[in-house]
């Protein structure tokens, strides 16, 4: 398996479009990208407002750091409750029903059958599309060096074809072995490899921008002292704590923005408490993640409750590199500059839409079939295909989403699925159709309940 840090000889081309002195003065990037890490998955209170933010089985050291150095948001959210989606999202800042890659692969949902479910679920793109502009592509335009490092996971073509000069290739769950545990060896070893793509960029005094994705399975466990339950442990904080370290060696850290968070909330419906749902799931479970940055005027220490996505990540790094004027049209993100850089964390973000949305239309992991919520905080409404059922929560009050306020609220109801509506029309989202080959009576009765499961405890309206 070839690795591509080893061609540094590559990088001997010049700066064809921008000046050496302009590109000297450029900071460089680092976006750490975990796997399946949930928003209390951390030994960090994220939201310093709730002490249940924080996991009181994870020790992580580096994300720690991370906190006391930089800003973290406490309405940190991926773009969605599956891998692929999140990550292509990241790169692009599209949503994921912009981009039609809603799921990790088609015609085989994880759960039903075709004469179980009531609905089929669309047929997603699983390449991420030659036509859509990354962050990469946009920075190496510009005369950044670019790498990726770890799990890639939106699709066969090679990184390099989406802007990365360096990358482990169009790696997916099984590294570049393509085995069934790829950790932890390969969390160190995408870890090393970054460390040397660092070394070398900073000896030619040229910007970077790297991305180190992680893979599931982290090796080490950890059981809950108060549950019983096993855990991943936080094996990746380790190879966290070393890119921290590389980054103070090579005296870049008053240049450098580092980026945390995770492509989705940890699997399984009881691994994310306080909130509710996983992975596959748009509950808040599903989809809120820890979210840090540190870097160059930022603050230590901050906290912020605006919300914020993955999808904000490229628009942002744009903004940080002063090339605001390179965001592709159509980019949904927004830049966190003014946020980052505000002590008093109170601005809003400014994006295309005021809503964030979170369009899933599959079945998976047990959750409550096709799906779709909008969030304009602090009220969140969740929309299930099957029944088409509206279910209306306050995450700032009721962040576990256990309490139904859609009778008490009927106006908020009618407004927010409106503009649900209205956004996936305007994106021309792909949605579930209904089964005619549908049969009731071949339904397991086991798999209804561990779909309802994923709502136990709540109203239902029904």
């Amino acid at each position: 398996m070839r690795y591509c840090f080893i061609l540094i000889s590559l990088f001997s081309w010049g700066f064809a479009q921008t000046s050496e002195n302009e590109i000297n003065h450029k900071p460089n990037f680092i976006v750490i990208l975990t796997e399946a890490q949930g928003w209390s998955n951390t030994s960090v209170a994220m939201d310093d407002l709730d002490p249940a933010s924080q996991s009181k089985v994870f020790k992580t050291p580096a994300v720690e750091r991370l906190a006391r150095e930089g800003m973290r948001f406490a309405l940190g959210y991926a773009a969605s409750p599956r891998c692929t989606p999140s990550r292509a999202a990241l790169f692009t800042g599209k949503s994921p029903a912009f981009l039609h890659m809603t799921f990790v692969n088609g015609g085989r949902e994880s759960d039903f059958s075709r004469t179980g479910s009531k609905l089929i679920p669309p047929e997603p793109i699983l390449e991420l599309p030659r036509t859509e502009k990354t962050v990469a592509d946009l920075l190496k335009g510009v005369g950044y060096a670019t790498a990726h490092f770890g799990k890639w996971h939106v699709g066969r073509v090679d990184p390099s074809r989406h802007g990365f000069d360096f990358s482990d290739g169009p790696t997916s769950n099984g590294g570049p072995d393509n085995v069934a545990s790829p950790n932890p060896k390969e969390a160190y070893g995408m870890t090393e490899r970054g460390i040397r793509f660092m070394e070398t960029m900073t000896k030619k005094n040229q910007p970077f921008y790297l991305q180190l994705s992680h893979y599931p399975n982290q090796g080490q466990k950890s059981r809950d002292p108060l549950t019983g339950m096993v855990r991943d442990s936080a094996e990746v904080d380790k190879t966290v704590m070393q890119v921290l370290d590389a980054v103070d060696k090579l005296g870049i850290k008053d240049s450098t923005y580092i980026i945390y968070t995770s492509d989705h909330g940890a699997q399984g419906r009881n691994l994310n408490e306080p909130l509710s749902g996983g992975k596959g799931f748009v509950l808040e479970g599903g989809l809120r993640v820890p979210f840090l940055i540190r870097g160059p005027g930022i603050k230590a220490g901050v906290v912020s409750h605006v919300p914020v996505t993955a999808m904000d990540i490229l628009p942002t790094v744009l903004d940080l590199a002063h090339l605001s004027n390179k965001v592709p049209q159509g980019v949904e993100g927004g830049s966190l500059e003014t946020l980052l850089h505000d002590p008093s964390g109170t601005h809003p973000v400014s994006r295309g839409r005021e809503a964030l949305v979170f369009h899933f239309p599959h079945y998976d992991h047990g959750n409550f079939g096709p799906a779709t919520a909008i969030t304009i905080y602090p009220y969140k409404l969740i929309k299930a295909y099957e029944t088409n059922h509206l279910w209306l929560y306050d995450i700032r009050k009721d962040p576990g989403e256990k309490k139904d306020l859609a009778k008490e609220l009927p106006v908020k109801v009618v407004e927010l699925n409106r503009r649900l509506t209205q956004y996936l029309n305007e994106v021309n989202a792909q949605f579930a159709q209904v089964n005619p080959e549908y049969d009731p009576s071949k339904q397991d009765d086991q798999r209804v309940e561990k779909r309802n499961g994923g709502r136990r405890g709540r109203q239902t309206n029904d």
